[in-house]
């Protein structure tokens, strides 16, 4: 039997390494590609076909978000499983629309990663009972109807968000240009265009626009499950796969 190629991508060493570690003590799986950005993953992703695809979230570049749906467009047949710190109800809206099967929580990693892959082999989803709950409660839909309106992302191309993110994380007009193929009067034009469609006037706005619809990530640290969490899990156990 073909064994079961998985693709890590995160930008911090050790987290990549450890993940790697728990894969390769399954015999029936690979670790057919690593990367530290979701640019990469991207990359790699649409050479190397993986069956499975682990992204964390905050990753420079290209975030978790936009590699997923890229990943996705390339080759619809990758499960694709989210890292994340956190599991606010934005988070989970964006990764569940951005057609990823599985969502995963960093602190729980070391004790679900297994389970969460061996759902993606087995063509299931894998979400934490929080996830799951939402999705069982048609929370998507609920959560369209009431999106907030700064959440203007949608109006965004896919090329304009890996703008919005290069620009965001400090990037120079000509580092832009380079990692896009495109000459520095084109990436001052996009960014301009993009300043002019979001109604920003300055890069400060631009990188708050960017930490408010989840494209770049402040980590703060990890935090302990608060007691509304815990109540909200109580009916449904610590993960569910379906």
């Amino acid at each position: 039997m073909n064994k079961l190629r998985i693709l890590v991508a995160d930008d911090h060493e050790i987290v990549r390494h450890g993940l790697i570690a728990l894969i390769k003590g399954h015999p029936d799986w690979e670790v057919c590609a690593e990367s530290k950005n979701g640019s990469d993953a991207v990359r790699k992703a649409k050479e190397l076909k993986p069956d499975v695809a682990i992204l964390d979230i905050g990753m420079p570049v290209l975030n978790g978000f936009e590699a997923t749906r890229q990943i996705l467009r390339n080759n619809p047949n990758v499960k694709v499983l989210i890292l994340t710190i956190a599991d606010n109800d934005e988070v989970v809206r964006q990764v569940l629309d951005a057609g990823a099967r599985g969502f995963l929580l960093k602190s729980d990693a070391a004790r679900d990663l297994v389970t969460a892959v061996e759902a993606m082999q087995h063509n299931r989803t894998f979400f934490t009972s929080r996830v799951a709950k939402m999705v069982l409660a048609g929370y998507l839909g609920k959560a369209h109807a009431s999106s907030k309106p700064e959440l203007t992302l949608p109006s965004l191309t896919p090329r304009e968000r890996e703008i919005v993110q290069l620009v965001a994380e400090g990037r120079s007009s000509k580092e832009v240009a380079c990692h896009l193929n495109l000459s520095v009067k084109t990436a001052e034009t996009h960014r301009s265009n993009i300043m002019r469609k979001l109604g920003l006037h300055s890069v400060s706005e631009l990188v708050l626009y960017a930490v408010r619809n989840n494209i770049i990530q402040v980590t703060t640290g990890l935090t302990t499950p608060s007691a509304e969490g815990v109540t909200a899990a109580e009916s449904l156990p610590e993960h569910v796969s379906f």
